[in-house]
């Protein structure tokens, strides 16, 4: 008695197809037809799910001349994409030869495969015909002369394309009034069709090229008169039940919690550009910012038990989450107090600025160092900072009641950083108390409000009345470690290293 092996477990993951469909009705119902009957889904039935999206397509009449625009073409299909990848599907078919032209352009916003199907009958075309055969490829105007066929084909083969006249007749056959794109698929259209195929045979091509999806709709109709000439439909539709849809790895993106304060955003934001190698625009970091000023205040609810700034960052960190953040740094020392509650809520890590500061501490000075923290008196009252150190062997020293009474006017007086001022009292205040830590025993500062940097920059060897230390700027260090993350992402080796 025979028994049904048990499929193996590469057989019985679930394989979720999604199917743009509405830029060719019929070729797009005609494709999912024939995944459903495919061998691989009618063999293994409970693995496959398919999506078929089709929504209103303002341009779907268009003929696709030499001139056509694209950009209402790209832009639904990045919709349809985007929200296939929000289904969790594992790759996404493509039927639309225009559409191919800037697959790769989707591709590079999306992080599930769209599946090539210009490899899909370039791989089925290595596997009938010789290197150097002719091919004769029937195409709109526009996939034509974009050269689509030339960039797949055109090292190994020769290509040739119908004449003037059945070019024309072609186009008029698939896009005209009562042709193949409405439904009629015989008659006039057909005969046109044929014409343009006996074209490409005059010139000696030996299989005729699809270029339109639409022409698997009469290519039994065109074999069974002698025309050598593929049905994209099918060879797709076999591509797509074999790829395994492995998660495509788009570009690092770096989110970032902004507006704790604004002017601190922006100078971690440049710092991010000033230490990224890169040498042009394409080379630097994605990011995507909320610049939100309104988050409650971080030291008055630390202090004074005011409004509570946790909702507002976490609402914040899962906006970033949701448009595709890698990872996400808050340019904000006191916020750091509210980071462990919310971490555990996201899928994405919040880079810790306080941990990475503390930790470039201990690798450049060594561990047992005095370090004097110029902080808000709510990220002092946190013992974030007190914390980190204890676990990496550091000693933390704040200032006394009164110079710490400086910083905090420093930073909130009227003539202080976060009215817009950057120099006069706001930094006589602060060198009064980095010299007063100094005098404490400090030789290293942390300028632990991101607001301070703005000020005070980051020095190996900063003199304050006969006193050298080093100031250190965790927004650089976040800055550093961003990058480093990212280079990681693409594969880069990182040999960052802090000037």
């Amino acid at each position: 008695m025979k028994t049904k092996s048990k499929p193996s477990r590469e057989s019985s993951l679930v394989h979720k197809l999604g199917i743009v469909g509405g830029l060719g009705s019929l070729a797009g119902g005609d494709l999912f037809y024939k995944l459903v009957k495919s061998r691989a889904v009618l063999e293994d039935q409970g693995r496959y799910h398919f999506l078929f999206e089709q929504h209103p397509f303002k341009d779907v009449l268009m003929p696709l001349d030499r001139g056509a625009s694209m950009t209402s073409r790209k832009f639904y299909v990045f919709q349809v994409c985007q929200t296939f990848e929000a289904s969790g599907v594992s790759a996404i078919v493509l039927p639309c030869f225009a559409s191919h032209t800037f697959r790769e352009e989707i591709q590079e916003e999306i992080g599930i495969p769209v599946l090539d199907m210009m490899a899909a009958l370039r791989r089925h075309i290595d596997h009938v015909v010789e290197p150097g055969a002719v091919l004769g490829i029937l195409a709109s105007d526009y996939v034509r002369h974009a050269g689509l066929f030339e960039r797949y084909f055109g090292s190994d083969f020769k290509l040739v394309y119908p004449g003037a006249d059945e070019q024309s007749g072609l186009m008029e056959a698939m896009y005209g009034v009562n042709g193949i794109k409405d439904g009629y698929l015989d008659g006039v259209p057909l005969e046109c069709v044929y014409q343009a195929c006996l074209s490409l045979q005059e010139q000696g091509a030996t299989m005729v090229l699809p270029g339109m999806t639409e022409l698997s709709l009469v290519c039994g109709d065109l074999q069974r008169r002698g025309i050598t000439v593929l049905d994209i439909n099918e060879i797709y539709a076999g591509f797509a039940t074999q790829q395994k849809g492995q998660s495509n790895r788009p570009p690092f993106k770096l989110g970032i919690v902004g507006g704790v304060g604004p002017a601190a955003t922006v100078d971690f934001m440049g710092k991010v550009v000033a230490h990224t190698p890169a040498g042009r625009d394409q080379e630097h970091i994605k990011m995507v910012v909320e610049q939100n000023p309104q988050i409650p205040d971080r030291t008055a609810n630390l202090l004074n038990d005011e409004t509570d700034p946790t909702m507002a960052m976490y609402a914040t960190c899962k906006r970033l989450e949701s448009a595709g953040a890698n990872a996400i740094a808050i340019p904000c020392n006191t916020a750091h107090a509210f980071v462990e509650r919310i971490q555990a809520h996201l899928r994405v890590p919040i880079v810790n600025m306080l941990a990475e500061t503390v930790e470039a501490i201990v690798q450049r000075y060594g561990a047992g160092k005095t370090v004097g923290l110029l902080a808000t008196s709510g990220t002092i009252k946190s013992q974030v900072y007190h914390e980190a150190a204890r676990r990496a062997g550091l000693h933390i020293i704040a200032p006394g009641v009164d110079y710490q009474a400086l910083v905090m006017d420093a930073i909130y007086g009227s003539l202080g950083i976060k009215a817009g001022f950057t120099e006069g009292l706001c930094r006589d205040q602060l060198l009064i108390a980095a010299e007063h830590l100094c005098e404490l025993g400090a030789d290293v500062l942390i300028l632990g409000c991101t607001e301070l940097p703005l000020v005070l920059q980051h020095s190996e060897a900063f003199m304050i009345k006969g006193h050298q230390v080093a100031l250190i700027d965790p927004t650089t260090i976040l800055a550093m470690k961003c990058i480093q993350l990212a280079r990681e992402h693409s594969g880069e080796r990182s040999n960052l290293h802090l000037g």
